[in-house]
């Protein structure tokens, strides 16, 4: 069981923004100053890292959470809103950079994945958010391998192993169904494309 929460810890959801946002840089073309990449993940990191972990404290303090896990579905109600606003206002500034498109893109992929786990809280349909958070990765990464016909298979390939792992390990500590992971793909792969084709077809003039 040490494992299975070591797997969940070291790859939980809170870590994946600021690392797709660092794929992004190493991966895309090296035509974005260092400077300018530099501050981009300092604001990811702090709005996506630092910024809920003291959400998640106040909330613990008022008591409006009993659990940093967020097991039930009230608790998760006001952290996943939260979340579905924050990274939407976080894509909509960096799309007005107009130098990281695909970035911003990610966030908007985010914030439509977060906004369709709230609504399913309405069914009393819990997600789970740490396999929805690599999926999101995995599908993001293969936007980048289309949009700039890259060769990512192996970096596909790792993910799609880290998911496994995150998914059983999930699985083995009762944190979620089976239903609840497999949903967590879908509602995290499928957005990241949803938007990818949204922009891609607006701004081609279709």
């Amino acid at each position: 069981m040490k494992f299975h929460k070591f797997i969940s810890y070291i790859f939980h959801p809170i870590i994946i923004p600021i690392v797709s946002s660092i794929l992004f840089f190493i991966i895309i073309p090296n035509h974005i100053p260092k400077e300018f990449s530099y501050r981009v993940l300092g604001l990811v990191f702090a709005m996506t890292y630092l910024v809920p972990i003291l959400l998640l404290i106040f909330l613990k303090k008022v008591k409006l959470i009993d659990s940093y896990h967020l097991i039930s579905i009230n608790e998760r109600k006001f952290p996943i809103l939260f979340f579905t606003i924050l990274f939407f206002l976080i894509g909509k500034f960096l799309l007005k950079t107009n130098a990281i498109d695909l970035l911003s893109y990610s966030f908007f992929g985010c914030s439509l994945a977060l906004s369709l786990v709230y609504i399913l809280f309405y069914a009393k349909i819990k997600t789970s958010l740490h396999t929805m958070a690599i999926a999101g990765l995995i599908g993001f990464i293969m936007v980048l391998s289309f949009h700039y016909k890259f060769n990512l298979q192996l970096l596909l390939v790792l993910l799609f192993l880290v998911f496994g792992g995150v998914a059983t390990s999930r699985l083995k500590l009762k944190a979620h169904t089976l239903t609840e992971v497999v949903l967590g793909f879908f509602l995290g792969f499928f957005p990241q494309v949803i938007i990818y084709l949204y922009y891609t077809f607006n701004n081609s003039g279709l």
